[in-house]
């Protein structure tokens, strides 16, 4: 019990000294790929802005295209979101355990109008309470699949046909 005790407060006194390890996403792609997008990768990629209305409050967010961020990790993007790919989802996971998921296809612009980024900034600040790292879901009619706190991204092909042998529909 000593032992657990101390790692939490060592693993706790690590993340307060170095806070850029609280500030990451974990991502996993489709086939078992890995990567780490710390705060500063974030930042570095191109942002697009959204204005939404959340709980009766407009917001302008800023982020990254979540389906940009999933083809770091091997998913599918443009015209190869077509055939098994349709039955790829995304599943976001937040610090406190809450879940959503969302179709690949969702995330794909030349399927669908409205944006889903991973938001880092609010109202042209970095987001407080709900960040690091924010999911916001545009043309929602509520806000329940914008997570926030987001500390991990997988994509899950559900099809057990390979990508290349699909048909296209």
């Amino acid at each position: 019990m000593r032992n657990h005790v101390f790692a939490a407060t060592a693993l706790a006194a690590a993340l307060l000294a170095f806070p850029a390890l609280a500030q990451s996403v974990a991502l996993k792609g489709p086939d078992g790929q890995v990567a780490t997008l710390s705060a500063a990768d974030l930042a570095a990629l191109p942002h697009v802005k959204m204005t939404v209305i959340q709980h009766g409050k407009t917001s302008t967010f800023e982020g990254v295209p979540l389906g940009e961020i999933v083809t770091q990790v091997g998913a599918a993007s443009g015209k190869a979101v077509h055939g098994p790919e349709l039955a790829t989802v995304i599943r976001v996971t937040a610090k406190d355990g809450y879940q959503v998921v969302l179709g690949l296809a969702e995330t794909d612009s030349g399927t669908r109008k409205g944006a889903i980024i991973l938001a880092d900034r609010a109202d042209g600040a970095p987001l407080k309470d709900d960040g690091p790292f924010r999911l916001v879901v545009e043309d929602d009619l509520r806000p329940a699949r914008s997570a926030r706190m987001v500390e991990r991204i997988e994509v899950i092909r559900l099809s057990n046909t390979k990508p290349a042998a699909a048909a296209h529909h």
